[in-house]
């Protein structure tokens, strides 16, 4: 006598949307990507009716230096094609187990494909859940914050109503730092193989800068930053290590926290070392890596004398990084919190009130008072 049969139950099916920057895809897009950066009111902090003409006031100096840097690149970003072997990797690695059916999608913040058309391809898939997932491991109000912002407007825009979880960041995660700390060993025993073993060999953690009064209001990225080098350093294990944070990309007048990448060149430089730089906060190659790090500050160095200048890559679509990646998926799905860290709950201190828990925390007492 046969078994009765019963039927298969269904997988859930599960949409991941990937938050990135974005990046011109041709020459003619350099111009129009930066519009869209600098009239960002996350980016460009001054009064409404001011932004929009001193934006693009903004990304009108900034367009000639800007395609000068993608020319070197071939005229377009390579973001958005390592973001989709990166979303590729992440897929492969979520249906592996046949628990859900995941689909990932992209929502870059400020070239194609951004919010809209991100929210309008995942409400024609139909999913039963969507993650929201950053590839920046830092929370920032300027990246992830502004990503989340535009998620939810384009969301509601289009009636997009599915039970949604947001990861805010992952900066000190087992999986990230386990990832990030064996590409810089390898990079690492690389350098120290090409360098003169008489030379010290410092490594420069850079990340992209921010203006030190978004910080001071509340931005938890600088602490964010510190606490993914200190686990790093740790992880790493080398008790006699060279290290220093820098920061990188600095793009308006005012001042920005520091030390700067170039004031940090200068010091090694006065310290007769070779550097190792190790983007922290850049998980894709992009501009700030492949011409800034690799050309710019390359050329830096070798004009300050530096002894020896390397770079570690960045993570792209590394088989360890796109494992931690999906076991963050699964811990914030698990997580049953609709904001999660990479930890659950809150991980930022309590002065960093820009931190999405705490605006969250804030809007829910309005919401309650009213």
């Amino acid at each position: 006598m046969t078994a009765p049969q019963t039927a298969a139950v269904p997988r859930r099916r599960l949409a991941v949307v990937l938050f990135n920057l974005g990046g011109p895809d041709a020459p003619e897009s350099v111009r129009p990507f930066l519009v869209n950066l600098f009239t960002d009111p996350a980016i460009l902090r001054v009064p409404g009716f001011v932004r929009p003409w001193l934006g693009r006031i903004i990304a009108w100096r900034r367009t000639r230096p800007a395609a000068q840097n993608y020319a070197i690149l071939g005229g377009r970003s390579p973001l958005l094609e390592l973001t989709q072997e990166q979303a590729a990797a992440l897929e492969r690695q979520l249906n592996a187990d046949g628990r859900v059916e995941a689909k990932v999608f992209i929502a870059m913040r400020y070239w194609h494909p951004m919010s809209d058309e991100a929210a309008a391809a995942v409400k024609a898939w139909g999913p039963d859940e969507v993650l929201l997932l950053p590839l920046y491991p830092q929370f920032s109000t300027t990246t992830t914050g502004s990503s989340i912002a535009a998620w939810e407007e384009a969301a509601s825009r289009i009636g997009l109503r599915v039970p949604t979880t947001t990861l805010c960041c992952f900066h000190s995660d087992d999986g990230f730092v386990e990832a990030t700390t064996a590409i810089l060993r390898r990079a690492y025993d690389e350098a120290r193989a090409a360098l003169d073993p008489a030379v010290r060999l410092r490594v420069l953690f850079s990340a992209h800068g921010l203006p030190e009064a978004i910080v001071k209001a509340g931005d938890p990225y600088q602490w964010q930053v510190e606490r993914s080098v200190a686990a790093v350093v740790q992880r790493l294990g080398l008790a006699d290590l060279d290290h220093a944070i820098c920061y990188q990309s600095r793009v308006t007048p005012q001042k920005w926290i520091g030390p700067s990448a170039e004031e940090a060149l200068e010091a090694a430089a006065h310290d007769k070392v070779g550097v190792l730089v190790v983007p922290i906060a850049f998980t894709s190659e992009h501009s700030e890596t492949l011409v800034e790090l690799d050309v710019e500050y390359r050329e830096l160095a070798h004009k300050l004398g530096i002894p020896g200048y390397f770079r570690a890559p960045a993570q792209n679509a590394d088989g360890a990084f796109i494992a931690a990646l999906a076991d963050l998926a699964r811990g914030a799905r698990a997580s049953g919190r609709g904001l999660c860290s990479f930890a659950g709950a809150r991980q930022c201190p309590k002065q960093h009130g820009d931190c999405p828990h705490a605006r969250a925390r804030t809007a829910d007492t309005l919401k309650a008072a009213a």
